[in-house]
């Protein structure tokens, strides 16, 4: 039964292995192409390490004539004020759909929760007339606004919020504890690991937002990243090395965001009831 246990598991990590590797090149070309020429770009064999690193591609994308640090500060901008704004939107929903008894909140929540069913997509013109009525198409309020309520975060923030003991609650109500100040000192610091989680998955959805930007936004000064990548097509083709030199820069706030809340990312997950 041990050696018969060994074999699988070690099968299983010999398998994961190899996904993983398989995962992790397209995006280990990308680091190798930002270095090279164009000319050298779709070179078989892979030249996986450049036999000159050609660093001026980095200093073309961050000080040529496309305002790539404007994409930037534009989408940390975006970014940040609707990440923080949705961890403050669905935590409290999340708290008053979990922890607070008043009518019909079972059905309210069930009919929030099937708004998820509605494709984006279908939302796109809607949106896009109400926003040109209160004359806020191309402006970053346009993009900052739709993102601020999420569906999905509500739900996170309510299986989680349905953990803590109602004993708890209970205890703060009797020492004169009232629902905000409930909500804000004594259940908000226990969600940490799902206030963590919503926040990789806001930041990362809204960090990589192509569609909306694209809709909503027509002066280049207002692009964010991924709108800002397609700088790098030109008329006759692709800039291939300066598009991937721009794209690794991109990567590299959700890697760090990724790399320090992975903890409780992990954790998150398996304490709101999402686990596989």
């Amino acid at each position: 039964m041990r050696k018969g246990s060994f074999w699988l598991k070690l099968f299983v990590t010999l398998l994961l292995g190899a996904i993983s590797i398989v995962m992790i090149l397209p995006f280990l070309w990308m680091i190798s192409t930002s270095f090279k020429i164009n000319g050298d770009v779709f070179t078989y064999p892979i030249d996986w390490i450049p036999n000159t690193w050609h660093f001026e591609n980095y200093k073309k994308v961050w000080a040529g004539a496309d305002p790539f640090y404007l994409f930037y500060w534009n989408s940390i901008k975006i970014t940040g004020i609707t990440v923080v704004g949705n961890l403050l939107t669905s935590s409290m929903a999340g708290y008053a759909f979990a922890k607070i008894r008043f009518k019909g909140r079972n059905f309210l929540f069930l009919l929030y929760l099937s708004t998820m069913m509605i494709p984006g997509q279908v939302l796109l013109v809607p949106r896009f007339i109400l926003f040109d009525q209160l004359q806020l198409i191309n402006t970053h309020a346009s993009i900052i606004l739709p993102g601020l309520f999420w569906v999905f975060g509500t739900f996170l923030m309510r299986q989680f919020f349905s953990t803590i003991p109602g004993e708890l609650l209970e205890s703060g109500r009797v020492d004169g504890a009232s629902y905000w100040r409930t909500f804000w000192q004594i259940c908000l610091p226990l969600t940490k690991p799902a206030l963590v989680t919503l926040l990789i998955l806001s930041f990362t959805w809204h960090w990589n937002e192509y569609e909306n930007p694209l809709i909503m936004l027509r002066e280049k000064e207002l692009y964010t990243i991924p709108l800002g990548l397609t700088s790098y097509v030109e008329e006759f083709g692709t800039n291939y090395v300066l598009t991937m030199a721009a794209s690794v820069s991109g990567l590299v706030p959700l890697l760090i965001v990724v790399a320090v809340c992975q903890k409780w990312f992990v954790e998150g997950i398996a304490s709101s009831g999402l686990k596989g």
